[in-house]
């Protein structure tokens, strides 16, 4: 088979993976799981090829009209380069190791069935946007796999905490998606086509002529999709749904794709120097802030989404000075270390038999419980930390190598002032990664919370996927740029001197004062139960919560049932605590902004649709009821009496006659 027909069968075989298994879920469940895996596996398997054949070389593009439009085409068209081959290979690599660890982590879900075709489908749909060269199309699998993670943020619909995750997460990136839509169109007009390699000719050409106002709309559909400040409030509370959603949603589908399609079209961005300024800012508020709040969060899977955030805002700080390359290599790293930390925290989640203990203050003796959770986690966390020689070093000392080539003048795609943005930014939140996946680690692993009931061991195909995404979080980094640069445009992704050192450098310090200030309180905590109240340097609320957990009180019932005292997370942030632990409250602000005025409006209108408007219509049916019921009661049916109106009605009528005779 032509390379052409490969790639169409990648996202065509998921696809139809999901409808078999939504028609034969009831009829036939014993096909229900080979239904969610092959066909997935065999879409890895393909896009395998499709890379091996691209090799890194000149892309593949094949195309076909759709139908006539009249104006600007919509072309079922295919581009599939370097970028777009190792993307495929990804989100087919995670979608399958997802598929695999469901088939154990909801083997007693009522709800398999259609969890497991969705799950086809969202993967169908990123794979749709990957080697999509229509602009139109890419968009079709753009709104597919935004309706999919509706259905499956909100599987455990039972609950309030997932309707509510599901409809916020569906509502915040339509709220990005309305721009986005405008942009496209607006690009397509001007450069007259959706096809990709004409719009990126016209932009070569200069024959855009809004090209700042177009970026700045796409970039609004970016920050819902990809959950960029100050669209990113859907994504911590999208935690909601099941570990395995939660794993493919952020490393390898749904937030990834924002990131991809600036990539794709990041010359357009490059032709607006306002454009990449936007772009670095966003992204640097989203690091810091992401990384703020990650290490105030007590539930594991929160952290973990609030990190998502943060190394998505690295992946756009690098599209904001101008590399790809290093930005998709980013992407890819991440995609692996971050899909194993979701899954590693489901083995623990899957152990305590309750999604509730996934707060890390209650963990307690899961060292020995889960060993493979606890040495793939270990992995991935020092992969998330930058730390060599793991993958997210290399991909992250990218990213901070780019950003330094800008800052010190030595490229003209990207403005300085974008380079230094992104590069203090960068240390910064590199500090603060460390810190936050040591304060993790420690929480989880070395916790002196409550000690979870033991259900026994986890099956064994959850073990197995976490050893299997260990290989590329461990080796993919120094791989990468060893043997693949032809795949990143030919450009080098090996680390600097200078960011290494300070990456490293920063990323050491963060981790070791976290384990010195989870040690003083560990410590404090020993002396004595009220040392517990050092930990707490919120003022009142820490003191009463840290005396409730000192004295037993039924606050927290007996000590076994009480959070750990020894989390360093209040002692590192101080006052800002309380602010990091409730995402500096944007939430507030949008329902202050947005939520009560529009529930203001909704109410007024309410009001005058049922005091005014129904009160002029009751009255136009009130007054013709009247009549009627005037005219009902002249209906006596007594012959006489009709007879006798008659006479005298014809007197009447003879005396008007005579009258009018008289008066003429």
């Amino acid at each position: 088979m032509t390379t052409t027909t490969l790639a169409v069968l990648v996202p065509l075989l998921p696809f139809l993976g999901a409808a078999a298994g939504l028609l034969l879920g009831r009829t036939a469940p014993g096909f229900v799981r080979p239904l969610a895996v092959l066909p997935t596996l065999a879409a890895l398997v393909l896009a395998v090829l499709v890379a091996a054949r691209q090799g890194g070389g000149g892309a593949v593009d094949a195309v076909t009209e759709l139908t006539p439009t009249g104006s600007v085409p919509v072309e079922l068209a295919l581009h599939v380069d370097g970028f777009a081959a190792l993307v495929a290979v990804l989100v087919g690599t995670v979608a399958t190791c997802v598929q695999i660890y469901s088939t154990g982590y909801l083997r007693d879900d009522p709800r398999y069935a259609s969890y497991a075709a969705l799950v086809s489908l969202f993967t169908s749909a990123m794979f749709l946007v990957v080697y999509s060269g229509d602009l139109m199309v890419l968009l079709v699998g753009w709104e597919v796999m935004g309706i999919c993670s509706y259905f499956l943020v909100g599987h455990y619909w039972e609950t309030p905490e997932a309707r509510a995750a599901s409809l916020k997460a569906f509502l915040v990136t339509k709220l990005g998606d309305v721009p986005f839509l405008i942009g496209l169109l607006a690009l397509a007009t001007e450069a007259g086509s959706f096809r990709i390699t004409k719009i990126l000719g016209a932009v070569a050409s200069g024959s855009l002529d809004h090209p700042t106002l177009i970026a700045l709309l796409l970039l609004a559909g970016v920050a819902g999709k990809s959950a960029q400040f100050p669209l990113h409030t859907w994504l911590p509370d999208a935690m909601a749904g099941p570990t395995p959603v939660s794993a493919l949603i952020h490393a390898a589908t749904m937030v990834a794709a924002g990131v991809y399609f600036v990539a794709r079209l990041l010359p357009l961005f490059e032709a607006s120097r306002a454009a990449m300024v936007v772009l670095a800012v966003l992204a640097a508020v989203t690091m810091v802030g992401s990384a703020l709040a990650a290490l105030a969060q007590d539930d594991i899977k929160r952290v973990l989404a609030y990190s998502t955030i943060g190394q998505l805002g690295y992946m756009t700080g690098a599209l904001a000075t101008g590399d790809r390359g290093a930005a998709v290599f980013h992407l890819l790293s991440h995609g692996a270390f971050k899909a194993l930390l979701f899954l590693a925290a489901g083995v623990i989640i899957h152990a305590a038999g309750t999604n509730s203990l996934a707060a890390m203050s209650r963990m307690r003796g899961l060292r020995d419980r889960v060993p493979d959770a606890y040495w793939t986690m270990t992995v991935a966390l020092l992969a998330l930390a930058a730390i060599p020689p793991f993958s997210g070093f290399f991909s992250k000392e990218s990213v901070l190598g780019a950003a330094e080539h800008v800052a010190t003048g030595h490229t003209e795609h990207a403005p300085g002032a974008a380079g230094w943005t992104v590069l203090v930014a960068g240390l910064i939140t590199a500090l603060l990664t460390a810190a936050y996946a040591t304060r993790l680690w420690l929480l989880a692993f070395r916790g002196r919370g409550a000690e979870a009931p033991d259900h026994g061991r986890q099956p064994v195909v959850m073990n197995a996927v976490l050893w299997v995404l260990a290989i590329p979080s461990l080796a993919l980094g120094g791989l990468t740029f060893r043997l693949l640069p032809d795949w990143f445009d030919g450009h080098a992704l090996a680390p600097t001197l200078t960011t290494s050192v300070l990456g490293t450098g920063v990323a050491l310090v963060g981790g070791l004062v976290t384990y010195a200030a989870w040690r003083h309180t560990t410590a404090l905590a020993a002396r004595t139960p009220l040392g517990a109240v050092a930990a707490h340097p919120e003022g009142d609320a820490g003191l009463v919560e840290a005396e409730a957990i000192a004295s037993h009180r039924p606050a927290y019932g007996d000590l076994a049932s009480a959070p750990d005292p020894s989390d360093p997370g209040r002692l590192l942030l101080g006052p800002v605590h309380r602010h990091a632990a409730a995402g500096f409250h944007l939430d507030a602000v949008y329902t202050a902004l947005f939520v009560r005025p529009v529930r203001a409006g909704a109410s007024l209108v309410r009001f005058l649709d049922r005091e005014v408007v129904d009160t002029y219509v009751r009255a136009a049916g009130a007054l013709p009821r009247l009549l009627g019921a005037a005219v009902r009661r002249a209906q006596t049916g007594n012959v006489q009496t009709y007879v006798s109106a008659l006479l005298a009605g014809t007197v009447v009528l003879a005396v008007a006659a005579v009258l009018v005779a008289t008066g003429a």
